[in-house]
């Protein structure tokens, strides 16, 4: 029984991938929707007995840890240095937007239930700095419950919605008349280098001859593990820890920015697309952890605690930006990519045309990416000490 929901676990995100191949309306809800919609099935039919109960914990655990330190490998932080100041300085202003607001509303909601609004907090600094992955580990790495998580992940799913059409949109006249008019950038990003890093396609993992190449990613990917295991056991001694999962999380992300340092390890192109499809099996697995009655009756505090941090920190991040003269095309495509992650960067390009900031969004939200695990469990942590 452990086998095979094992390797349902671990094969159903392929199959999910392979129907988005042949079925444009499944193309259009996404794999990562699509994982949680077959968890949700799953884990509320009766199709799951309890008795397996071990293998979800144990996936959900695996799944993440795994991915982390695969889906930083491929950072190139020497290309950080050449972004363009404003880009970078936008950047700030973003980050420092989405921690301001969301711990004013964590003390707006501590009072009524602090740890879950800490939980709000550090999730909602993850996701608004990097992305999913970031949700998936600060969730793992704080014990966050499997409902609010996943309360949490649809409601910011409608809202990234609702903000992208808002940005493609009506937002390039309304901010191109409050900001700076648009400044040229050096350096540019081919569209088709930022649709091989970041499409759906994850044939190239079932090439024979990628097989050593991705041995070599999960070698490595032990290797940053096991080191994150023991510095965290360490930690837990030194510190008097009641928990390792956060320091886990630090220490996998860490590992894996030390490890993209060296050219051979950044060169392995594939480690991405491995921890992609890892995010996908812990969006399937925890969603079939997940009760839907639960979810049906859920907390409107989530929903306002998302809306408001969203549009509060657009807000903020907007009056920092005019205050420090960046241009407006700079502000949205760093918006874009702290908000909705790279992937939705080109889209935002595109609806501007102006592709000489695609380099800058694409840059910022990798680099956003690489701290918004720190960031989020770092605010929690903080947050709970008061």
């Amino acid at each position: 029984m452990t086998i095979i929901f094992t390797l349902l676990f671990l094969l159903l995100p392929a199959a999910l991938l392979w129907l988005m191949e042949k079925q444009s309306w499944a193309q259009k809800i996404g794999a990562i929707i699509l994982c949680y919609a077959c968890g949700l099935l799953l884990g509320n039919t009766g199709v799951i007995p309890s008795s397996v109960n071990h293998v979800q914990n144990s996936l959900s655990e695996i799944s993440i840890a795994l991915a982390l330190p695969m889906l930083l490998f491929t950072l190139n932080i020497k290309d950080w240095s050449q972004m363009a100041g404003k880009a970078m300085l936008s950047l700030i202003f973003a980050t420092t937007s989405v921690v301001a607001i969301a711990s004013t509303f964590y003390f707006i909601y501590a009072d009524s239930n602090a740890v879950q609004s800490s939980h709000l907090a550090a999730m909602s600094v993850g996701v608004y700095t990097g992305g999913t992955a970031n949700l998936a580990a600060i969730k793992s790495g704080l014990g966050i419950d499997n409902d609010l998580y996943l309360l949490f992940h649809s409601f910011d799913t409608l809202l990234g919605a609702t903000y992208m059409l808002f940005m493609v949109s009506i937002a390039i006249p309304l901010f191109r008349f409050i900001l700076p008019a648009p400044a040229k950038q050096t350096g540019t990003v081919h569209s088709s280098e930022v649709d091989d890093a970041y499409n759906d396609d994850y044939s190239p993992l079932l090439k024979a001859s990628n097989v050593k190449h991705m041995g070599k990613v999960l070698t490595l990917t032990v290797v940053a593990l096991v080191l994150s295991l023991g510095g965290a056991e360490l930690c837990k001694l030194v510190f008097s820890l009641n928990s390792t999962g956060a320091a886990t999380i630090i220490l996998l992300t860490s590992f894996g920015i030390v490890f993209s340092l060296n050219n051979k390890i950044r060169a392995l192109d594939l480690a991405y697309k491995m921890g992609m499809y890892l995010i996908l099996v812990f969006c399937m697995v925890v969603a079939s952890m997940a009760d839907l009655k639960k979810l049906l009756e859920f907390d409107a505090t989530v929903a306002i605690f998302l809306f408001g941090i969203v549009i509060g920190s657009l807000v903020l991040h907007a009056l920092l930006c005019r205050i420090a003269n960046v241009d407006s095309d700079t502000f949205m495509v760093t918006s874009v990519s702290a908000i909705c992650s790279p992937p939705f960067v080109p889209m935002m390009v595109k609806a501007l045309n102006n592709p000489s900031v695609l380099l800058s969004g694409m840059t910022t939200g990798i680099i956003g990416f690489a701290l918004g695990n720190y960031l989020g469990i770092s605010l929690a942590l903080f947050l709970q000490s008061l």
